[in-house]
């Protein structure tokens, strides 16, 4: 319940302040991708500002996205190891659990030698 009142704070005046942005820069921009003739380009975008803005953005967050996805490559891959070796053991334990029910002769040791025994510590 308190995260959805804590998105719905944030969220909020983040829509508000988007779509006021969204109405203050209606213009039509021309974006030019081409570097040699800019009377006549050769490609190009026409656009409001606000969406080409917000297009921006979002190329952004997925780049960065992508950025962060492969950094963490190597912890997925050991992740993925270590279950694998988590998995391996279980079926290791399963396997000892099911030759619990037979009876293993443990040898007596009786009482242990006398050079072996602690005595209290003298004050």
């Amino acid at each position: 319940m308190l995260r959805k009142i804590v998105a719905a704070v944030i969220l909020v005046p983040l829509a508000i302040v988007i779509i006021a942005f969204a109405v203050a820069n209606r213009e039509i921009v021309t974006v030019s991708l081409d570097p040699f003739n800019s009377a006549e380009p050769a490609a190009s975008l026409s656009l409001p500002l606000f969406a080409l803005i917000i297009l921006l953005l979002i190329i952004g967050v997925l780049i960065g996205g992508l950025a962060a996805w492969l950094r963490q490559g190597k912890w997925r891959g050991q992740a993925r190891r270590l279950e694998r070796q988590v998995q391996a053991l279980r079926k290791k334990v399963e396997a000892f659990e099911g030759t619990a029910g037979e009876t293993t002769i443990i040898p007596d040791v009786g009482e242990p030698p006398a050079r072996l025994k602690l005595k209290p510590p003298v004050r």
